[in-house]
């Protein structure tokens, strides 16, 4: 873990204002960041407008007016689309700008897309994918595996210490969106776990809900456990996440298996788990869903 040290305030964009996005937004503008925000959705803005920070008319405004651009996006294509589209980043970049990359997206691609933004505009990309969810992002307590030149992930701790608690460089750019394909190898496989646990515990007559509590400190203890499997035994769906986008990177991970012939006989089962979820309609919703094949209730 690393320290964060406290600094004055930034001026921050942040484009894309989803359930990550707005969870981000939210919490730099409660830690006195001055905040411009843009999303398609005029009622995700309005929302984060409400809460201190500026609507902006459109990424290229939102770039010209901040030092530091976040990306809270679903797909390296959108991601492609806002930087270097019709008044995108690229339009507005500068050499002293830096772009911080907070969405799961192809290591390949996003090396490709940072040394084109350089070339082209001199401006700087670290990418940053996260780990921790909304609960994180809220309460600072993110952890993020970077991607980038050691500078200019430096430079970018100056905004990421408000929403991390471990913020580690992994090494140049598209090293931490390889780092995040690892993390959420683990995720999905743990939360099949907790899940497939859940079931086993009620079988038995026990309360599942006090499992975390009883493991804490085991080996078999994990995050993962300790938030979720009380929320997986209430059947609790609220939102934390989406399935669907964990089925991205999972895709974009046996990409990359298939790529340097690593066998990944786990993850593949646990892949099609999340591709049957998507395939009933559940893509949208959250992790707990899993809970609905194992109950047999996704007719």
């Amino acid at each position: 873990m690393q320290k964060m040290s406290k600094t004055t305030a930034q001026s921050v964009a942040v484009i894309g204002a989803g359930i990550m996005g707005s969870a981000i937004a939210t919490r730099l503008i409660e830690a006195g960041q001055r905040v411009s925000v843009f999303d398609l959705d005029p009622d995700k803005m309005a929302a984060l407008a409400d809460k201190g920070g500026l609507a902006a008319s459109s990424v290229a405004e939102a770039t010209r007016q901040s030092d530091f651009v976040i990306l809270s996006l679903n797909h390296a294509n959108i991601v492609r689309a806002a930087v270097f589209g019709s008044e995108g980043v690229a339009t507005a970049a500068s050499a002293s700008k830096i772009l911080i990359d907070m969405s799961s997206i192809d290591p390949a691609e996003t090396a490709q897309m940072a040394e084109k933004l350089k070339t082209e505009t001199g401006m700087k990309w670290v990418d940053c994918p996260l780990s921790g969810g909304v609960p994180g992002a809220l309460g600072g307590r993110l952890t993020v595996m970077a991607g980038g030149a050691e500078a200019d992930f430096e430079q970018a701790r100056a905004v990421m210490q408000h929403l991390c608690r471990n913020y580690t460089l992994m090494g140049p750019n598209g090293a931490g969106q390889t780092v995040k394909l690892i993390n959420q190898l683990f995720c999905a496989v743990l939360f099949q776990a907790v899940a497939e646990a859940v079931k086993i515990a009620e079988a038995g007559g026990v309360d599942a809900s006090v499992i975390p509590a009883a493991l804490a400190g085991g080996r078999a203890d994990s995050a993962i456990l300790q938030e979720f499997m009380a929320k997986f035994a209430a059947r609790d769906h609220t939102p934390t996440g989406r399935i669907d986008n964990m089925l991205k990177d999972l895709d974009s991970l046996q990409a990359f298996a298939l790529k340097t012939k690593t066998p990944m006989p786990m993850t593949g089962q646990v892949v099609e788990i999340h591709r049957l979820l998507c395939a009933a309609g559940l893509g949208s919703r959250d992790s707990a869903e899993m809970m609905r094949l194992l109950d047999g209730s996704l007719a």
